[in-house]
Formats: structure tokens, sequence, C-alpha cells
């Protein structure tokens, strides 16, 4: 039997490490927001302490049913008052290292999903 990997029509995670991640083969190290449908964008965010509600509404404009949210080396949970813009707009969030969220991505992108992973770096 012949294995294939499956093709994402979207950008891929095709790399990470500590403090970067590969898109199509680039390599970024600040913080980045990929959709599975349209590509990447920066994520004007560099640490965890600096998150706000407006980063998170930034995410809540997406054509998307699922977020995403690397938080870094180590998991950790963004406040819940940050979220509203996405519960608002029925997007479920799922939290996890960055690392978790990078392979997670690329299984549901191959999937056909939408989905957006929103990565500190």
């Amino acid at each position: 039997m012949k294995l294939q990997a499956d093709a994402i029509n979207g950008p891929s995670i095709t790399g990470y490490g500590p403090g970067w991640v590969a898109v199509n083969g680039e390599r970024f190290t600040t913080s980045i927001i990929i959709h599975s449908a349209n590509g990447r964008s920066d994520w004007e965010c560099a640490r965890f302490e600096d998150l706000q509600p407006q980063h998170f509404a930034q995410l809540a404009t997406a054509d998307t049913e699922l977020v995403l949210f690397g938080s870094g080396e180590r998991i950790r949970f963004p406040q819940a008052q940050w979220l509203q813009a996405l519960y608002a707009r029925r997007i479920g969030v799922e939290t996890m290292d960055t690392q978790a969220a990078c392979r997670t991505y690329n299984f549901l992108a191959g999937e056909g999903r939408r989905v957006v992973a929103a990565l500190l770096l």
C-alpha cells in the first residue's frame, strides 16, 4: 500500500523549534497568525505578558471555526475576557504550547478545516 501525506491547500507549518516556526519553508522568529484558508500575518505581540483583548479581537475577524492559541514554550491560558470577541462569533479556542499548536494546525488543516493558529514565539 502506498501512503501519501495529506495535502494542505493553504499554508502549512513545515518546521518549528524554540523561538521559531517555518511556514511553507520560510522561517519566522516573531509571533505569527496562520490561517488555513488565506495565508499568514504578523501577530503584534511578542510575549504572553503583552497580550490584550484586542489581540484576540483581531482573530475574531477571520473566517474560521477554531483558533489554536500557541502560548509559547509552556501552556498558559488567556484570561476569559480576552476571548469574548471570539465567543461572540461562536469561534472555538484551544490553548496549548506553541509546538503542540503547530502539530494540531497541520492535522486540522490537512482535514480541510478552517483553522487559525495564533502562535507566540
